[in-house]
């Protein structure tokens, strides 16, 4: 394995391999931490997590368990993935898990760059931005779980972490690699264990990328990756074998759980032409059994690929939240989605589309899959999946990603063509 990561949620572990694939590591997705060696083919390790929303002390020790286990596959690098909105409190988890990996690895002056150009998530002076707006207004000061109400990622990371933060500017950026990997020594010689680097577009990451040759620790969003592939191959290392990814024919079904702008239009869009049920949470919260009753909802309506979803407009979400509690109800959530994926892949279903990073991981870790072939790009940062075996294929959206003909459009993807 040349290339180790750790991902802090389950989608952001599928974007972050959706773009090593594409980039033309042979990669592989693993479902927590590994019990066993990986394939020796395989060029690029995702280890997905679902370390992103626990108490940071918890995350860190997960993470570093994961990255021993990366090297004891022989990595020359690691990479951790968090989301490219940053999606963290001021307690964590981003800085601790960051500090903790380059005390482990012995670094400092490591890469801190959430850049996404292609989804609009741009770093300019250190701030990020979401399309035109800056986070703070983006829609993610309303996460319900990682509220992000200053994009100020230097004064953000630094309320997370116990060491300064540095900060490379996109005057040093836009003057290529060299320029770049000077910028970062004199942050370590200062210093600075993480150091925020600025980014606009992709030629910017492909620089960075170009510039973290031979470096032992970046973090990121998955266009961190974009610049890395290219190293490997300049030395000989990649083996050119392409995509493992298997789709499937048969009944398919949507369960979401995001509550982000983008999952909310399409979750509108989809219900439309299919049966939909919603999750009442009030409903939820005072004991009912909302797990037999969407089960019963899907099972009847399974030929017309039906959607499940918990989503609602922020202003519902915060309600719930104070009638019931924000990790409750969360928790609630997730196990019903848990025991649908179950209970779906029962009555044979073999496309299954997840929308949400915390839904995603409680689909994932219910089913118990261990590790997943990355496909083609369904969209920017969601690639198709498919199971080892060869039994399910799958998309795990992050909230956030995707145009409103997302479901319909992965689906299609997910089916074998005759």
């Amino acid at each position: 394995m040349l290339l180790g990561c750790i991902a802090d949620d389950f989608t952001g572990a599928s974007d972050l391999a959706n773009t090593l694939a594409r980039t033309g590591l042979r990669t592989t997705q693993f479902i927590g931490i590994p019990s066993r060696t990986a394939a020796e083919d395989c060029e690029a390790g995702v280890v997905a997590l679902k370390s992103r929303s626990i108490p940071a002390p918890e995350a860190v020790a997960l993470s570093l368990a994961g990255l021993k286990w990366l090297q004891t596959q022989g990595c020359a690098q690691y990479l951790f993935k968090y989301c490219s909105t940053f999606d963290s409190t001021p307690q964590g988890n981003i800085g601790p898990v960051g500090e903790a990996l380059a005390g482990a690895l012995g670094v400092k002056g490591v890469v801190a760059c959430p850049a996404f150009p292609t989804t609009g998530r741009r770093v300019f002076q250190g701030h990020l931005f979401v399309a035109d707006r800056l986070l703070s207004e983006s829609g993610m000061e309303h996460h319900p779980l990682n509220p992000m109400t200053d994009p100020d990622l230097r004064r953000w990371l630094r309320r997370q972490t116990r060491h300064a933060v540095g900060h490379v500017s996109w005057p040093i950026v836009a003057s290529g690699a060299g320029a770049i990997r000077t910028a970062l020594e004199a942050s370590a010689q200062a210093g600075e264990w993480l150091t925020v680097v600025d980014a606009i577009d992709d030629r910017d990451l492909l620089a960075i990328g170009e510039a973290l040759d031979g470096a032992p620790l970046l973090t990121g969003g998955s266009g961190i990756a974009l610049g890395l592939a290219a190293n490997f191959a300049r030395a000989g290392q990649l083996s050119g074998r392409g995509l493992a990814f298997r789709p499937q024919n048969g009944p398919a079904a949507v369960l979401a759980g995001s509550c982000s702008k983008a999952t909310l239009a399409q979750i509108a869009a989809f219900a439309r032409g299919h049966p939909a049920f919603t999750l009442d949470i009030d409903r939820l919260m005072a004991g009912e059994d909302m797990s037999r009753q969407a089960l019963g909802f899907l099972a009847e309506h399974l030929q017309a690929t039906p959607l499940c979803y918990s989503s609602a407009a922020p202003e519902a979400v915060q309600e719930a939240h104070g009638r019931h509690g924000a990790r409750p109800v969360a928790e609630a959530v997730e196990r019903v989605f848990a025991e649908l994926a179950l209970g779906l892949v029962k009555l044979g279903v073999r496309r299954l589309v997840v929308a949400g990073g915390e839904t995603a991981g409680a689909v994932v870790t219910a089913l118990g899959l261990t590790a997943l072939d990355i496909g083609p790009e369904i969209d920017p940062g969601v690639p198709a999946l498919s199971t080892s075996e060869g039994a399910l294929a799958l998309a795990l959206k992050s909230g956030n990603f995707g145009g409103p003909d997302f479901f319909t459009k992965a689906l299609g993807m997910l089916e074998a063509k005759p």
